[in-house]
């Protein structure tokens, strides 16, 4: 938090002891590079902390899952590979980290922070040994990080959240089976192409049995029996099913968007099921000056939840992109400089740690107000 650009090693210890930089830099490196301490332990003291300051804003809503990259040179630096990098845009080298939020109207603190490694880095014995990565640590998909993070949660009591997440998640069935499972509300933003059952349109019962072997159980599909792509339903909808709703005030005027929602069954390998998924809202946004529908989403949201509520909560999960935008403008979230996988989560935590300290201060807890 002290004033200066980089927040990486060696000029953290120029300003913090001018006249004895090399030491200074030296015990700085080694408390956040090479040092043993849990940092779960930590973000869990962080967490506990602060969370009583977060929830004097109002009750605890979403749980926010997503992931923030920090471009990089070069190809030692832990989990570093050429992919998605959401602060440039586009595919370029860099490190992903998947994170877990907290939130509530008044403001959000992340509590879990990890960096994916990508197969490359997971099955390369000598990179893993250079650094550093625990024996432990196996190949995960981001989703699959992510649900580690939510049932981690889960199981330290914490106040449950509608889950939130963006196409990238909530496209992975696994994942949204999992946070059902662990008996958790979400709201998924989905691909346009995800396949669903419209609503008056059910798979063929399993074929009929011919009196040998085991009865067929498996559900099917047929002429006037098939799913559809997400953007070819939404496109069929009538002028009347798109109201404009308002979620919340911006900057300079309210957010405002077309909207329409409507009862589904998600379709995903359901050939290989006995009986429908359950029943769960589509909710698809065509801004007015769009020639098509540009977001979609699935929830568990009550059958009885408002298109207003739907909307607002899909749209809770701008939180998380101001925690990632505030953890690196102003705590230096991707300005580690070293290589290995502990220091890389040290850092991460120091970040997270500073910025719910500040955030639990009596001033006030957002840096930057919302926009």
């Amino acid at each position: 938090m002290l004033p200066g650009e980089r927040k990486s090693v060696e000029p953290m210890a120029a300003r913090v002891d001018p006249g004895r930089v090399g030491a200074a830099h030296q015990s700085l490196h080694h408390f956040v590079a090479k040092a043993a301490w849990d940092d779960r332990a930590v973000l869990d003291a962080v967490r506990d902390l602060v969370l009583p300051a977060l929830l004097e804003g109002g009750p605890l809503r979403f749980w926010i899952i997503d992931d923030t990259g920090m471009p990089k040179k070069g190809r030692h630096s832990v989990g570093v590979a050429r992919q998605y990098c959401g602060q440039i845009g586009k595919q370029d080298n860099c490190q992903v980290a998947v994170s877990l939020s907290l939130a509530n109207d008044h403001a959000s603190l992340p509590i879990a922070c990890r960096l994916y490694l990508p197969e490359t880095w997971a099955n390369d014995p000598i990179r893993r040994a250079k650094a550093g990565i625990p024996d432990a640590v196996a190949f995960q998909t981001k989703p699959a990080i992510a649900l580690d993070q939510i049932r981690a949660a889960v199981a330290a009591g914490l106040p449950p959240g509608v889950v939130l997440m963006d196409a990238g998640y909530g496209t992975d069935t696994d994942l949204r089976a999992g946070i059902g499972a662990l008996g958790l509300i979400y709201v998924a933003g989905i691909q346009s192409s995800t396949s669903l059952w419209p609503p008056g349109v059910t798979p063929l019962p399993p074929k009929p049995w011919s009196g040998t072997g085991r009865p067929p159980k498996l559900l099917r599909r047929g002429p006037g029996h098939e799913p559809v792509a997400a953007k070819a339903l939404a496109q069929g909808l009538a002028p009347a099913a798109w109201p404009t709703v308002t979620w919340r005030e911006g900057t300079n005027a309210p957010l405002t968007s077309r909207f329409a929602a409507v009862r589904v069954h998600p379709a995903h390998r359901d050939n290989e099921r006995a009986e429908l998924r359950p029943a769960e809202w589509l909710l698809v946004e065509w801004p007015e000056d769009e020639d098509e529908p540009t977001k979609y989403w699935l929830s568990t949201l009550p059958d009885t939840t408002s298109l207003d509520d739907l909307v607002g909560t899909a749209k809770g999960r701008w939180r998380i992109e101001r925690d990632y935008l505030e953890l690196k403008q102003e705590f230096g979230l991707g300005h580690y400089e070293g290589r290995g996988w502990r220091g890389f989560h040290h850092h991460a935590t120091f970040c997270i740690a500073a910025y719910g300290f500040l955030g639990s201060c009596p001033t006030g807890w957002c840096i930057s107000p919302p926009v």
